[in-house]
């Protein structure tokens, strides 16, 4: 049993370590919902992303003292110890070239991915973690809809997300829209991804609708428009809440 929790620690530790943290810089988004549940998302700007991997350490040492699982005796040396004396004794090597070349392909392969997802019009990669973003989708709200979730690009965190709720009504909450996504996005602690990228939000989101509008945080309240009301949140690093929205649509 202990072998077990600790290969499932490590795994759960290796894919933490391999995700991917993507939040807003520059941008302009916009979200049509109709009563009728037709929606219209869109996304125009900058998407940075860090490694939240970086700072955590490395995962736990399979190793174990307990004799139960065979473990390698406290009086012998351990395979980590075994490893650090060959390390030691080997000529130094510089990693930096082979870490940058490897931070360059896996941004390289994020923009890949992304650009193979319907509704990415533009995702190019403009060094030093940031792209260029032109995304836009049309649809029906027949079930959730995030914005962005890509499980090849290992993205954890969605900007925007619509829910369903009951029959007549939908939920929209952006929490990558606010300062608050690095307080819940590494669990684990241990680096300043999220507060590099709070000081990094500057944008505008608008939500637009012809339903009624039960619920939203925005206080100065929704506009009259040809098309219906309208809320406008400007985002800002001091913006500590997530713009959110409950309307009731046609059953």
């Amino acid at each position: 049993m202990a072998a077990f929790l600790r290969a499932a620690t490590a795994l759960a530790a290796s894919l933490l370590l391999s995700a991917c943290l993507v939040t807003p810089g520059k941008f302009d988004s916009t979200l049509d919902i109709r009563a009728d549940r037709s929606f219209t998302f869109t996304y125009t700007g900058e998407i940075l992303a860090s490694d939240m991997g970086k700072g955590l350490g490395s995962t736990p040492d399979s190793g174990s003292d307990d004799p139960i699982d065979g473990a390698t005796p406290k009086d012998q040396p351990s395979t980590l110890q075994i490893a650090l004396q060959k390390k030691e004794q080997a000529p130094p090597e510089d990693f930096s070239a082979k870490d940058d070349k490897s931070d360059e392909q896996q941004m390289q392969g994020i923009a890949a991915a992304l650009t193979r997802e319907k509704g990415f019009r533009v995702a190019r990669y403009m060094g030093n973690h940031r792209f260029e973003i032109d995304y836009a989708i049309s649809g029906k709200l027949t079930h959730a809809f995030l914005f962005p979730f890509n499980s090849d690009a290992q993205i954890v965190l969605p900007f925007v997300a619509v829910e369903l709720r009951g029959d007549d009504r939908v939920r929209m909450k952006a929490p990558g829209y606010s300062n608050g996504f690095d307080k819940s996005a590494n669990p684990m602690g241990g680096n300043s991804s999220g507060e590099d990228a709070a000081k990094a939000l500057d944008g505008t989101f608008t939500l637009t609708t012809n339903a009624e509008i039960v619920s939203q945080n925005q206080e100065d309240g929704a506009q009259n428009t040809p098309q219906g009301k309208r809320i406008v949140w400007k985002v800002t690093p001091l913006t500590s809440e997530a713009p959110a929205a409950t309307l009731r649509l046609k059953p």
